[in-house]
């Protein structure tokens, strides 16, 4: 078991795959406890069990990231089991490039949805969670962003875009407000990664059309994005507050 977290509460939404499900157990490796927050209670719990495996200690706490009494029964639950919280990682987001495309082709039910998981989601964990990183004397509040918020594309996700966009203004709202209580916000702006969420889209032509376009000719993995939010909620980015940090693969460098 590593040091950088020991002693630290990590509360992570989307935890029951990709990069969230990669957060939680690389977090408790280095001896966060974790709070596994997902819709999906089979998701949630197997997330514990490798947590477990992986010798740390988790909460499996299931339910809708994009409704306040969720979130709020969520964080009570970790703060039950654990005491207190030191990490807010909204990992929490979903990319459905069926059904989010231009604003001539969005209906109004799916633009809704994304922009309450994506971004709603953020208003209520940091509502009910940055008073429990008060008590513990400090903490860091993580946000995903995305290379969408950083760059146009003739694929268009006109909601996906503009909730990942607003989470950059948020970050620096809530930088201020609370850095007086030793509370920090930043973003993580990751490029393509491969998850679950992406994996029904990754044909064999557009992965290659991504592996061309990106400086370092792949695709980044979970575990990949996890280090940096690792880096984030450790006392190492302690004094790192309303920044942002691309993980691209250089993709935005072009």
């Amino acid at each position: 078991m590593g040091e950088r977290l020991r002693g630290k509460v990590a509360f992570i939404t989307g935890a029951g795959m990709g990069m969230g499900r990669e957060a939680a157990v690389l977090f408790a490796e280095q001896g966060a406890r974790v709070v596994v927050a997902d819709i999906d209670a089979a998701a949630a719990t197997q997330t514990v069990v490798l947590v477990e495996q992986a010798g740390g200690q988790a909460l499996a706490t299931v339910g809708d990231v994009a409704l306040e009494a969720d979130v709020r029964r969520m964080i009570e639950e970790g703060v039950r089991r654990f005491g207190r919280l030191d990490v807010l990682h909204n990992n929490a987001g979903v990319l459905w490039k069926d059904r989010d495309r231009s604003v001539l082709e969005t209906d109004e039910k799916w633009w809704d949805r994304v922009m309450a998981i994506n971004l709603k989601s953020v208003f209520w964990v940091t509502k009910y969670g940055i008073p429990e990183l008060r008590k513990a004397g400090g903490g860091s509040v993580i946000l995903m962003g995305s290379v969408s918020a950083l760059a146009g594309f003739t694929r268009a996700q006109d909601a996906y875009t503009a909730a990942k966009g607003a989470l950059i203004s948020l970050a620096k709202s809530l930088a201020i407000q609370f850095a007086r209580d030793r509370i920090r916000c930043n973003v993580i702006h990751p490029g393509i990664v491969d998850t679950p969420l992406q994996a029904p889209y990754l044909t064999d032509a557009i992965r290659k059309e991504f592996e061309t376009g990106i400086p370092l000719g792949r695709i980044a993995q979970p575990r990949e994005i996890a280090y940096v939010a690792l880096f984030l909620a450790s006392d190492e980015s302690s004094f790192m507050t309303g920044t942002e940090l691309v993980v691209d693969g250089g993709f935005t460098a072009g």
